[in-house]
């Protein structure tokens, strides 16, 4: 099955060479799966030539927020709808989380409820799950049919479904231990407040359950279901 991940941001280059890029990032999260994949760098205005050119849609994180002006975003949202109209299973991750909602009718703000850094507890129907987080913007209204199924002290809306179409969330299971340090050294500093930075800090050695997240991801790409 091919994944083909759609890149709307890129590694600051002070950590690249360190962490991966977003994509390779994701393929150590889905690795065992049996997928191949494909990345599109719409960042830097490259797209597919339709939904068909893939099996399956990952859409990755970025630094720029899903409500700025960006010449790659109306493309990119057209590409959604289209993906959805095509029935084929789309995954989005903080960014990706965020547009799909916007694209499909829902809404993004920047939450009044501060920044999320580094492992942070999210809360299933059936389970507790730590995963780290990066994020200062939040989906604030749902779009029509989708459902909330997971929610975390600060972000209510921490994973949506949307039936036979797709699954996103606002935290980052793909990011590692070592991914989260070299952020909260070159990018946390003077823009996320210091308490936040140390308490993130404080969490950095504790075991995640990114993995779980991560097979969630392989079983709704291949089944359409969590």
């Amino acid at each position: 099955m091919k994944i083909g991940i759609l890149q709307p941001g890129l590694v600051p280059d002070v950590i690249l060479e360190e962490v991966g890029d977003y994509d390779t990032q994701f393929h150590a999260l889905l690795d065992g799966h049996g997928f191949e994949f494909e990345t599109w760098k719409v960042v830097n205005g490259d797209f597919p030539d339709g939904p068909d050119a893939a099996d399956g849609w990952l859409i990755t994180g970025s630094r720029h927020g899903a409500y700025e002006d960006h010449p790659w975003m109306a493309p990119l949202e057209e590409l959604i709808r289209a993906i959805h109209a095509a029935g084929k299973p789309l995954i989005g991750v903080c960014f990706g989380h965020q547009v799909i909602a916007q694209a499909l009718g829902g809404k993004v703000e920047k939450s009044d409820r501060g920044w999320v850094i580094g492992p942070t507890l999210y809360k299933y129907p059936d389970s507790t799950r730590l995963v780290n987080a990066w994020h200062q913007d939040q989906v604030t209204e749902l779009p029509p049919g989708a459902e909330v199924v997971a929610s975390s002290e600060k972000c209510h809306n921490a994973a949506i479904l949307y039936p036979g179409h797709a699954y996103t969330v606002q935290p980052h299971p793909e990011f590692r231990r070592n991914y989260v340090d070299s952020l909260i050294q070159h990018r946390a500093p003077g823009v996320v407040p210091a308490e936040l930075i140390e308490d993130a800090k404080t969490k950095l050695e504790m075991p995640l359950d990114s993995g779980d997240v991560g097979a969630q991801f392989a079983r709704f790409f291949k089944e359409k279901r969590l």
